[in-house]
């Protein structure tokens, strides 16, 4: 029994030309993945949220929160207090909480000479009464 170690032209170049397929499939294949970190990995997009949350307040004291999703609102005139909105602020930032303290206090001064001025009215319309009465 005789083996043919002949091969024909067309067995040995094909598997030549696999190789050089091969290699050069890995050679695109490099240049196109990148040289660090995961294989294949893609740039991961971070999503973000947005979300509006808007404050206002008066010189009474009177505080009121709006808060939007996108374009879309949440909630609108909700009754905030004013120690609410302060202690929201500490713990947002302290940047934040400065300005907001320092707003509170101004309306905190405004609504103590309010007082002081209505107790004197008070007084004065208590006096007339008892003039009246007299």
């Amino acid at each position: 029994m005789s083996l043919d170690t002949t091969t024909t032209p067309q067995e040995t170049t094909a598997p030549a030309a696999e190789e050089n397929d091969a290699e050069s499939a890995t050679e695109a294949t490099e240049t196109a993945q990148p040289k660090r970190g995961r294989k294949g990995a893609t740039a991961r997009k971070t999503r973000t949220v947005e979300l509006t949350l808007t404050v206002t307040g008066t010189a009474d004291g009177d505080w009121q929160a709006e808060l939007k999703h996108g374009s879309t609102w949440v909630a609108r005139g909700l009754a905030v207090s004013a120690s609410a909105v302060s202690r929201a602020a500490k713990e947002l930032h302290t940047d934040l909480s400065t300005t907001i303290d320092d707003v509170i206090n101004a309306a905190r001064e405004q609504q103590r000479a309010k007082v002081a001025q209505l107790q004197a009215e008070l007084e004065e319309a208590k006096q007339a009464l008892a003039d009246l009465d007299a």
